[in-house]
């Protein structure tokens, strides 16, 4: 099979992960693709990440470990771990994530056959803090589509109705294609954005089985925005700027006028839809309360 020996690199950015990050790296070493990167990325971790971390390099030649000095933020730390990586092929892996054994060979055998691919996503489990365990499949094909906005679409699509069935974070990418893909800056739902430049970059495969798992649970965007480093006023006005570099990213595209203007109005649809139901739960909302007052 084409891609038999090519060097994947698996990046593992890391922080505080000394009590997880053992079982993803024994996942990823025990790919049955025999040319595997591991580069750890350590975002200057205050627990017993960095003497783990070390130990595990020095038994494998087969890790790259990394500490950053200081911590330079979540996503920062992503980004290095891909600029650092040398493989022909690439995919993120968090610390509380597992790959089969078969991952990687199976995604690849879906880039040998279709070299437009830029990336292959796989069905995923995604374990909750109780330790329940769900899935989502995704069966659709918007995401092999010709067109950059038809895909755009699909990608916005299912981020609103069903973000679990897809993950295109955690996928395995063609490294350097995405590196070119342009991340934006440090803004909520920042990698929203960036799966919709990568829809943008080039037709998407899907393995619809599940053949890798990561811990899951609802947030608050108060607190995902903590956790990122965002402006505390960005939770307020958060699909307003989600919509505006969705529309920077359409024009920095390669599309022509009429592409452009159906991308748009893709953008425009998803605003007012997320707008009439943030103003119908707000309506709930006030009605609960005027009854309260009311029983009073």
């Amino acid at each position: 099979m084409r891609f038999a020996d090519t060097l994947v690199s698996v990046g593992l950015p890391v922080y505080n992960g000394a009590g997880r990050l053992e079982k993803v790296v024994a996942s990823v070493l025990a790919q049955d693709h025999p040319n595997i990167e591991l580069v750890i990325c350590d975002n200057a971790s205050t627990d017993a990440t960095e003497e783990i971390c070390r130990d595990l390099a020095a038994g494998d030649s087969r890790i790259v470990y990394h500490r950053q000095p200081e911590n330079i933020g979540q996503v920062p730390n992503f980004t290095d771990a891909i600029d650092r990586a040398t493989g022909e092929f690439y995919r993120w892996a968090g610390d509380d994530n597992w790959l089969a054994p078969d991952y990687v060979s199976r995604c690849l055998r879906l880039f040998a056959e279709d070299e437009r691919l830029l990336l292959v996503t796989t069905q995923q489990a995604y374990t909750g803090p109780d330790g329940t365990t769900s899935t989502a499949s995704y069966t659709g094909t918007g995401y092999l589509a010709d067109d950059p906005v038809d895909r755009f679409a699909e990608s916005l699509r299912m981020l609103n109705e069903d973000p679990l069935a897809m993950d295109p974070l955690y996928s395995l990418m063609r490294r350097e294609r995405v590196r070119a893909v342009k991340r934006g800056r440090i803004i909520l739902r920042e990698d929203e954005i960036f799966a919709a430049r990568m829809a943008l970059a080039g037709p998407w495969g899907h393995v619809p089985e599940i053949l890798a798992g990561r811990g899951w649970e609802a947030q608050r965007l108060v607190d995902i925005a903590r956790k990122i480093g965002a402006p505390a006023w960005h939770v307020r006005f958060s699909t307003l700027l989600q919509c505006w570099e969705l529309c920077r990213a359409l024009d920095e595209a390669d599309l022509s006028p009429r592409q452009r203007r159906r991308g748009q109005a893709i953008v425009a649809g998803m605003y007012l839809r997320r707008h009439r139901t943030t103003a119908a739960r707000r309506g709930r909302k006030l009605l609960t309360m005027g009854a309260t007052l009311v029983n009073r």
